[in-house]
């Protein structure tokens, strides 16, 4: 009787071990181009777009969301698909080939690839708060290769979540990178219209 019943506690204590071992499945996520093309003439130039630099609280896997004015929380269990910052420049590449009217977009430096304008993008701020708001602070440089001309700008894009879940954080975070998008678009064809 002894001996089974310490079978009995050891299975016992296995099946409450095992279910504290299992945990919530992690969730990945990507941002998505969002851009449409308002019908203007095709670009006929190429676009390099990169780099691009993210705040150090969410360079990260794990979502960095805001719980509180001074107060953030990072989730373990719903995680970038990349790296944010390459995340967020093939995003801008794929805005801005919408923008522009052209395929020849590139979030990376590839070989034969010789663009007339390069972007570089700095986000300041990159706030994530579920349920609430998306918001994206970002300082763009656009060069241009012949002549070196510079063009710089500040966009700040907040967009409502439409929902509960990550799935809408997500979505807004992609609406408001196709508001620094425009912006960077309408500077780079003011310039090539000169």
């Amino acid at each position: 009787m002894k001996k089974h019943f310490h079978q009995i506690i050891a299975i016992a204590f296995i099946a409450v071990f095992a279910a504290g071992c299992a945990s919530a499945p992690s969730r990945f996520y990507a941002l998505n181009s969002t851009a449409k093309g308002d019908g203007t003439s095709a670009a006929n130039y190429a676009v390099a777009v990169g780099p691009v630099t993210v705040p150090a609280e969410v360079d990260r896997p794990q979502f960095t969301v805001q719980v509180a004015p001074n107060r953030v929380a990072v989730d373990e269990f719903n995680r970038w698909a990349a790296p944010l910052n390459e995340n967020i420049a093939r995003v801008i590449a794929g805005d801005l080939s919408s923008l522009l009217g052209t395929p020849r977009v590139a979030a990376v430096s590839l070989a034969n690839f010789d663009p007339a304008y390069r972007v570089t993008i700095d986000i300041q701020q990159f706030a994530s708060v579920p349920g609430k708001f998306a918001q994206i602070k970002a300082v763009w440089v656009v060069r241009k290769s012949a002549g070196g001309i510079t063009l710089s700008g500040r966009t700040v894009a907040s967009e409502p979540v439409l929902g509960e879940n990550f799935d809408a954080l997500v979505a807004a975070h992609s609406r408001a990178l196709a508001k620094v998008s425009s912006d960077i678009a309408a500077a780079i064809r003011s310039e090539a219209e000169q």
